[in-house]
């Protein structure tokens, strides 16, 4: 494209002005204009590591890597920049988010820094602890995320009084890594007794959302003991659209290649591709 100076406008510098990020189906992180909008974020103070267990690894947002060695620990927080695009695309302005699988602040923070109400469930007292005291260093005492301790598949059998506009998770990858050894936790479930309840939590979150409002999960495929994949992306998808959500939207989320290309090599040695992407899948309520 050409302005009327004859110099070349850069499409996607045009898309980003007015989108954040060009609205493609694949979201790269990897780019300057991306990683410039995630330390900003993180300069404000964002934490998500912070109340889980530092001995699991996250490359990215979700593929795990793990090390013993205790200097090298180490766990990335939820991608805000992420967070940023899916909120500006799929929620009105000032609107409601539900989160029922809080885990860290990231979601949290980033929704109330830009004037949106998030609602988050954590089974994990420490978590939630964690989340609020960051809250409460980078936002107005008047502007706190809302944070609720306990079994989402229990908690949202509530008298609940709110709908929201927007539902947005990444759920746990089934087993990949186990948060805690709390009953309610799915995480810590076999992969049959996982999805039941990540099918009924899913559910009871969508009768929460308002009539054409968006659900957007961040998810990603897991191994068995055998090395095949579960399924557990279309299994999300058929977990959306049996409680009558319209599957809408997907997009790769492309990833930094980080410490992939060190494990390559030992990957293929069992010809398993190295994983450096994630799916984000959005739903729509009819």
């Amino acid at each position: 494209m050409i302005d009327l100076l004859g110099d070349e406008i850069v499409v996607d510098e045009l898309l980003r002005d007015k989108f954040i990020e060009p609205p493609f189906s694949v979201l790269d992180t990897k780019t300057a204009s991306w990683q410039q909008r995630k330390r900003v974020w993180i300069s404000k103070g964002l934490k998500s590591e912070e109340g889980r267990n530092s001995n699991v690894i996250k490359i990215g947002l979700d593929s795990y890597e793990q090390r013993s060695d205790s200097a090298s620990n180490y766990v990335s927080v939820f991608d805000p920049a992420l967070c940023e695009v899916i909120y500006r695309w799929f929620c009105k302005d000032g609107g409601k988010i539900l989160d029922p699988f809080a885990g860290g602040s990231v979601r949290g923070i980033v929704a109330n820094y830009l004037g949106y109400r998030y609602t988050g469930i954590d089974i994990r007292q420490e978590q939630i602890d964690s989340n609020r005291e960051q809250a409460a260093n980078i936002l107005d005492v008047t502007n706190q995320p809302n944070w609720y301790v306990g079994d989402s598949n229990e908690l949202l059998d509530g008298p609940w009084n709110d709908e929201y506009d927007l539902v947005f998770s990444c759920p746990p990858y089934a087993d990949l890594e186990v948060y805690s050894d709390l009953e309610g936790d799915i995480s810590n479930k076999p992969y049959a007794e996982f999805l039941r309840l990540y099918e009924s939590i899913i559910g009871k979150s969508c009768k929460l959302l308002k009539r054409g409002g968006y659900a957007c999960f961040v998810v990603g495929e897991v191994r068995d003991k055998n090395g095949y994949y579960i399924g557990f992306v279309p299994d999300t998808i058929r977990a959306f659209e049996k409680c009558g959500m319209k599957f809408y939207n997907e997009a790769i989320l492309l990833n930094p290649v980080a410490s992939a290309s060190m494990r390559a090599n030992g990957n293929m040695k069992t010809e398993k591709l190295v994983k450096i992407h994630q799916n984000v899948l959005v739903f729509k309520k009819p």
